[in-house]
Parts: structure tokens; sequence; C-alpha cells
């Protein structure tokens, strides 16, 4: 079955090459439409919904005549929820093309840098990529209690980071904590307070993070962070910052017990190869380090 593709672009050179670059992989494997303006590739996917054979993918301009940037891709994924988009930046425009990706498109690819089989392999994963999100969604991947995602649902997202890690370059700090004290307020105040405590460190934490960072409960009371593109030393950073606001919610709270974690990071340097258990199990110890500690001092 060929795989129906929109490719939006206005620049006639840079069609023509993805028009000769899909027909040198293979011509019975694509079915190719294109035009050079965004508000026509919208008409396009609102007609083609209807359509016995939908578009598999979106080759998408970050640069058009009439939209620029990540709005254009916004106003895609808005329109096409459905369809994965694959962004075309300019050269040295990675950092656009890691925004375009938490903006919902799945991939990026930098013109000048584009051969064939850097398109296969893209389109290939986009579209893979792009079903196992479908798939997500249908799955539970969200812990019941604090709403975050559970240990199943951050190792599949977090797969996918690791590997854009590598493409671009750029690293990331994974921080493991566990939640101090719980099985105290468990047992002085009971489970349904013990929950609660749980809550409220899960809603400080989705406060002291990104939007694009992956933040989980891994069962029990233990959490895990994935800090994207995150340079080393922001590590202690982002730990000072989660530590400001449980500070602030101490002070502020009622309740008979303090909140208060334990932390233990991990740095992933995209020129090495560890995976995703190795650096979890390397911040999981380093938070073990770091309770033991406190426990010393008390």
């Amino acid at each position: 079955m060929k795989l129906k593709i929109l490719l939006i672009e206005d620049n006639p050179g840079d069609a023509r090459l993805i028009k000769e670059m899909l027909h040198e992989i293979d011509d019975r494997s694509f079915e190719l439409e294109s035009c050079d303006r965004l508000e026509v590739g919208l008409d396009l996917l609102k007609t083609n919904q209807k359509s016995e054979t939908p578009y598999n993918l979106i080759l998408l301009d970050l640069s058009l005549p009439d939209s620029n940037g990540l709005e254009t891709v916004r106003k895609a994924v808005a329109e096409a929820p459905d369809v994965p988009i694959v962004v075309m930046t300019g050269t040295d425009d990675d950092a656009l093309g890691v925004e375009a990706i938490q903006a919902g498109a799945q991939d990026f690819l930098t013109k000048g840098d584009v051969v064939s089989n850097l398109l296969k392999r893209v389109i290939k994963h986009a579209i893979e990529r792009h079903r196992l999100k479908e798939e997500l969604r249908n799955l539970s991947l969200r812990d019941d209690l604090t709403g975050l995602y559970n240990r199943r649902g951050f190792m599949l997202l977090v797969e996918h980071h690791l590997r854009l890690s590598k493409r671009t370059k750029k690293g990331f700090c994974l921080l493991f904590f566990d939640m101090d004290g719980l099985k105290n307020i468990n047992d002085s105040f009971g489970h349904q307070e013990g929950g609660q405590a749980l809550k409220d460190l899960a809603e400080i934490m989705s406060n002291s993070f990104r939007s694009s960072d992956i933040i989980a409960r891994f069962g029990g009371d233990e959490f895990v962070v994935l800090a994207i593109e995150s340079l080393c030393d922001s590590c202690d950073i982002i730990i000072k910052r989660l530590y400001v606001n449980i500070k602030a919610h101490n002070t502020q709270s009622k309740k008979p017990y303090k909140l208060s974690v334990s932390v233990g990071a991990a740095y992933s340097d995209p020129k090495n190869n560890a995976s995703i258990e190795e650096l979890i199990a390397e911040a999981d110890q380093n938070m073990y380090t770091h309770k033991r500690s406190k426990q010393k001092k008390t």
C-alpha cells in the first residue's frame, strides 16, 4: 500500500528535491501531493478527512508565505491531529525543530542535510511513533492517584527522547525522588492522608518543572523526572527550584507533617550510550546516598 504524503513547501527547488528523493527510494511506495501555502494545505487536510485514502504523513516547511515558525505546526496539528507531521527547518535550526516536536510534530529534518535514506527513515519512524502515540491513548499510562505518568507511560515516552537527544546532541537530566516519611504519615494519620500527601507532592512537582519535561510516579513513594535538554550543571538548579516550592508549600500548609524528598540525579550525555535503565539505576543509587546522609544528620 502506498503512503500518501502531503508536502507543504513554497520553495520549488526544495519541493522538487523531496519528490526526487521519494522517487529514488521507491516510487511505488509513495503518493505525493504538494502545495505552497499553509492555507491551501489546511484545506486539503480538511477535505482529505472524508477520503477513503487519507494522508499518512505531512512534510511541513516552517517558513511559508502565509505562516511562519511554531504557529505553522500548531495550525496543522489542530486541523489534522491524527496525521503525523515532520517539519523541515533551515540550516542550523535544530532548536526550532525540537520546539516543533514539543508543539506536536513527530520529527524534523534540516534542509541541506536531507538525503534519501534519512528521509525514508524519518518518514518510517514518524509514522511508527504516531501510531504508538495513538495506541498510548488507549492504554493506562497515568497514575490513578496523582494523574502523573506511571512507570509504563514514562518508559514508553522516554525512549523517544533518548533517541532525540542523540540526534540533536543535547543531553538531559534524569532525577529520581523518594518521598520521605510516607510510612509515618500513613501510620499516624491514615492511608487516605498519605494519599493526599502524594497528590500534594505531585502537584508541586508539576508546578516546578516545565510542561515539556516528563514526570512520573514510579510507584509507592517514588517519582522520576526527565528534564529535557538540560545541561549537567542545571540538574542542581532544577532540584533547588523543587525544594523552594516544597518549602513554600510546607510554610502555607496546616498539615501536622511536612513534605520532604530525597533525590538523586543522573545526566545523559548524548556522547555516551547509557540506556534509560542504566540512568534510572544511577539516579536511584544517588538518591539512596542522599537519603542515608540525611538520616545520619538526624
